[in-house]
């Protein structure tokens, strides 16, 4: 099993779900973009992004995909939800939105604001506000002190939607984050795991 790996980037998702779960991988981590840093890596992955994620004849690209696979391809649901258990419609959602509505639109903010800040600034605030105003669900979701998303325990629905608030810290937005998010981002960044994952460089 390996992963690829760059720093900040999604493939902390896997990396940090590998930690946890303790198991063996092999880790390769590139400079960032690998595609423009790293060219020999588009001879292993033809779109050039990480992750890039090998386990025997499985190839997989997506972050919060590849922590799926690991739940169920090596039956460790104890981070994560079986369909018959309570909350599973919950624990999907999370998934799917943690990548398509949370971190997308971030994607853009890094871009336009970190790459290339000279090409779209106002799209880079549009994004940021569209960002922002999609952590609602998520804001009241963390109401009343719940600590995880899912049937009050660890998942990778909160390793999946961490990374979002991460990279939006990254980016510059950790000061408009609403309060039960930034609470819930600081305590998921101090488990163990996810400090070993972040130190990869």
């Amino acid at each position: 099993m390996k992963l690829w790996h760059c720093r900040e980037s999604r493939s902390l998702r896997p990396l940090w779900a590998l930690e946890e779960m303790d198991i063996p991988y092999e880790l390769a981590v590139l400079p960032f973009p690998p595609r423009v840093r790293h060219r020999e890596f588009l001879q292993i992955n033809a779109l050039g992004t990480v992750p890039y994620f090998e386990d025997g004849d499985v190839r997989m690209t997506e972050s919060t995909g590849i922590c799926h696979y690991l739940v169920e391809k090596y039956d460790r649901h104890e981070f994560g939800l079986r369909a018959a258990e309570p909350e599973y419609g919950d624990y999907v959602n999370w998934l799917y939105q943690s990548d398509a509505t949370l971190t997308f639109p971030l994607t853009l903010v890094m871009r336009y604001r970190l790459m290339e800040p000279d090409r779209a600034p106002v799209a880079a605030d549009d994004y940021a506000k569209w960002f922002l105003a999609r952590l609602r669900l998520l804001d009241a979701r963390l109401a009343g002190g719940r600590e995880f998303l899912c049937r009050n325990r660890f998942t990778i629905a909160d390793i999946a939607v961490t990374y979002a608030l991460y990279l939006a810290r990254f980016v510059g937005l950790a000061d408009q984050l609403p309060a039960n998010a930034l609470g819930y981002l600081e305590r998921m960044t101090q488990r163990p795991a996810f400090v070993r994952a972040n130190e990869f460089r």
